[in-house]
């Protein structure tokens, strides 16, 4: 075997990575699932390489009420050409696999992410734009309310909860970048030339860390005057007494209060095992996230909370005792309070 000729396992790897991107022509590549109250079965927008689909008419007379510009497939010149790109890219995945040379394997992986990274980056601007770009004649205007959706992962806009993933076309998409990243770094890896070596178990450990930070889910910092509770949809005004749910899939439930938590939880809208953690914000201090396991809890008669809750959190006992003072209450946990 040649020295610039890749093994045979590989070539057949790209070939069928190949194949599988004609699939995404004919597939969802992205979506945006929006929730809410009014909406229990929710909406759906779709993007397929071409077009959109799903809920697109409702999603349009929504956004018309709040001054977004109308989703209109022919207004986005991306459906011209992507179809063209993602053609192009399964051509090169079989090309490459068939003549099996190393150079065109690494000049694939580098086409392949410098598109990864305009397409995720054109995405994020379309969204900035439908987001900040609002008729000033709306029927429904919040002063410095801005509707842009998440690039991936959760965010809470007004009444609906808003996810955007990728759908089946995205899935193939990513699968396929993860292989042409591993043989890639075992072409590497085999030539002369290459400046270090590495061992099968540091490329999987490095793409399970990608994987593990891509599907990152961490809570978020609660802001007065712009979070919506999810339960009550008051706006939060007061940053000692916020609440947050955040489920294993990343997804973030903000609440003004205690009060609003609780009856949310009782709902059974969110499954238990669903739940990573929840937090309360620290009333002392600067009003940091604290995670339920370790919040110390004040409940008195005397707090006066948004929800009428009345319970504060802390994250040390000097802090609570302090408070305790003012606001004659007793001590608490969460386990004690709540118990699915």
């Amino acid at each position: 075997m040649k020295q610039d000729q890749l093994k045979p396992w590989i070539r057949t790897l790209l070939i069928l990575c190949g194949l599988a991107l004609v699939a995404v022509l004919f597939v969802p590549l992205w979506r945006i699932d929006l929730d809410a109250p009014q909406y229990p079965e929710g909406l759906k927008l779709l993007i397929y390489p071409n077009k959109l689909a799903g809920n697109v008419d409702i999603i349009n007379g929504l956004n018309h009420y709040i001054g977004m510009k109308t989703l209109h497939t022919a207004d986005f010149f991306e459906f011209t050409i992507l179809p063209y790109l993602i053609g192009f890219f399964a051509v090169m995945f079989v090309l490459t696999g068939v003549i099996g040379r190393r150079k065109l394997c690494y000049l694939l992986f580098a086409l392949f992410v410098s598109f990864g990274i305009l397409a995720m980056y054109d995405f994020w601007r379309w969204e900035y734009n439908y987001g900040h770009n609002l008729d000033p004649d709306a029927a429904i205007i919040v002063p410095g309310m801005a509707y842009q959706p998440p690039l991936i992962g959760f965010k809470q806009l007004l009444n609906f909860g808003a996810y955007s993933v990728p759908d089946i076309g995205g899935w193939i998409f990513i699968s396929a970048g993860a292989v042409l990243l591993l043989v890639t770094a075992i072409a590497w890896r085999s030539t002369k030339k290459a400046a270090g070596r590495f061992k099968a178990n540091e490329v999987i450990a490095f793409m399970l860390l990608v994987t593990i930070s891509s599907c990152n889910a961490d809570p978020e910092a609660l802001t007065t005057g712009v979070d919506n509770c999810y339960f009550c949809k008051m706006t939060l005004s007061d940053a000692r007494f916020g609440a947050e749910i955040v489920t294993k899939k990343g997804k973030v439930y903000k609440f003004d209060d205690t009060h609003c938590i609780l009856n949310y939880l009782e709902t059974g809208d969110i499954k238990t095992a669903d739940i990573k953690d929840i937090y309360f914000a620290n009333y002392a201090g600067n009003h940091q996230l604290i995670a339920s396991d370790k919040a110390l809890l004040l409940k008195s008669e005397q707090l006066r909370t948004p929800m009428d809750g009345k319970m504060a959190a802390f994250d040390i006992q000097d802090s609570l005792l302090a408070v305790q003072k003012l606001f004659p209450g007793t001590q608490t946990t969460w386990r004690e309070i709540y118990q699915p």
